[in-house]
């Protein structure tokens, strides 16, 4: 009972320690003179009202919606059949192949932002969705890939099978059979690309160069002003900044729960 009290306080600790930002953050946003510490200024909506009619952070959460939703779409529509290749097809080499996808994502993203740069530019593409949004998802699949791979392989071939005695290619068979079996690893998978995209800053800030394309992340960087630090505007845009994650994770939690738990229990 000792040693469970221990555990409970330690985890109740780190919990604490972990939210101890998003809290001042938060009271921060709300407090009229930007200062938690000025008990006396009141509650205030004022910095998210000047945040949402006097900056660019909108234009910056609809440009990171729209480049993470993006992203999370291609990655996921390359991701599977890639991986179910790798995991069913007699590839050559597959291993290797598999092992040196995991080891592209060791590569820093700041070693190869110079080049990836000057590709945007000769394709005329610096400063759109579409540069941002091809280079998120070069960073974000093979991730994708060598997790769909792991979902796959726990399904039971057996399914595959009985779709191909009853005529079934290997398209239809991964259509109609090992997609909807492969929905919570793939549902999974897509939610932590979506946070990737949406976190990222070096590319989004190297490829963009106006408000039309830049990010939240980068809005944020950008965010401090001239004279002074609008601590105050810069909580409540950080606040909003999270919110959307924040929706994505609560709204996928149970497939997120199953996808992670995928293979752990037999039945």
């Amino acid at each position: 009972m000792r040693s469970s009290g221990l555990a409970d306080a330690l985890v109740l600790g780190g919990v604490t320690l972990y939210a101890t930002p998003v809290v001042w953050q938060l009271a921060t946003s709300l407090t009229a003179s930007g200062d938690p510490a000025d008990v006396m200024a009141g509650l205030s909506l004022a910095h998210y009202r000047a945040v949402l009619g006097a900056s660019p952070m909108p234009r910056a959460l609809a440009n990171s919606v729209g480049i993470a939703a993006a992203v999370t779409l291609l990655a996921a529509a390359l991701a599977a059949p890639a991986a179910y290749a790798l995991a069913r097809l007699p590839v050559a080499g597959r291993r290797l192949l598999l092992v040196g996808i995991v080891l592209s994502t060791a590569l820093p993203t700041v070693a190869t932002v110079a080049p990836l740069y000057l590709i945007v530019r000769a394709l005329g593409l610096r400063d759109t969705w579409l540069a941002v949004i091809l280079a998120d998802t070069s960073f974000a699949l093979p991730l994708s890939i060598w997790l769909v791979v792991g979902f796959i392989r726990e399904i039971p071939r057996e399914l595959e099978e009985a779709a191909a005695v009853d005529g079934a290619g290997r398209l239809a068979a991964l259509r109609h059979v090992l997609l909807p079996v492969l929905a919570p690893g793939l549902a999974a998978a897509s939610l932590l690309t979506f946070l990737f995209a949406w976190n990222e800053f070096l590319l989004a800030y190297t490829f963009t160069a106006t408000e039309a394309s830049r990010t939240a992340p980068v809005a944020l960087a950008l965010f401090p002003g001239v004279f002074e630090t609008p601590w105050g505007d810069i909580a409540a845009a950080s606040m909003l900044a999270s919110l959307p994650p924040v929706l994505v994770v609560l709204a996928l939690r149970r497939h997120l729960v199953r996808g992670l738990l995928a293979g752990s229990l037999k039945e």
